[in-house]
């Protein structure tokens, strides 16, 4: 991992209810890192898995980045566990990558285009999370689609809920 700093850490056990486990980052590792409001990385753990995340603040001043149960059941890591990490700044136009089936579908359907582009960071990596996440081709499509059906039937406003029925119905 070129322009990346290295260190080791300990898997904690979250008392947040939004993720289960996360890791400190050293001070300054962090602070190399934040660019203003901009605190998107692409973390490398063990070597072995490596994904887009961001430098969350824990609330005293230090910084943390949160293990889904999928990585953690992939490298065997527990509360406890020390894990060796590589971070560097994430230079990707969304801090997420675009799903091939999305982007195609985008450059045929301008209104959704742009309500897509309208939405905050936060908001279209949700997005783009949601319809990137299935392995296979045919249910990111269907993904997509629901999500431009919906942008462009609510007016660029995002109804979760309401979301996840209409891809249930296209699934």
């Amino acid at each position: 991992m070129e322009n990346a700093f290295h260190f080791t850490s300990v898997i904690e056990e979250s008392t947040n209810k939004l993720w289960g486990s996360h890791f400190a980052v050293p001070d300054v590792v962090a602070k190399a890192l934040i660019r203003g409001e901009d605190r998107r990385v692409v973390c490398i753990l063990n070597e072995k898995t490596e994904y887009q995340c961001a430098l969350l603040p824990r609330g005293d001043g230090s910084f943390l980045i949160t293990v889904n149960k999928k990585t953690r059941d992939k490298l065997g890591l527990r509360p406890g566990s020390k894990v060796d990490v590589g971070l560097r700044k994430d230079e990707s136009e969304y801090g997420l990558p675009m799903p091939e089936e999305l982007a195609e579908l985008l450059r045929q359907d301008e209104e959704g285009n742009r309500l897509l582009h309208a939405l905050t960071p936060g908001k279209l990596r949700t997005l783009l999370y949601i319809a990137g996440q299935p392995k296979n081709s045919d249910i990111r499509l269907r993904r997509s689609l629901a999500i431009v059906e919906h942008l462009k039937k609510n007016g660029g406003k995002i109804n979760y809920r309401q979301l996840n029925e209409e891809m249930r119905g296209k699934i």
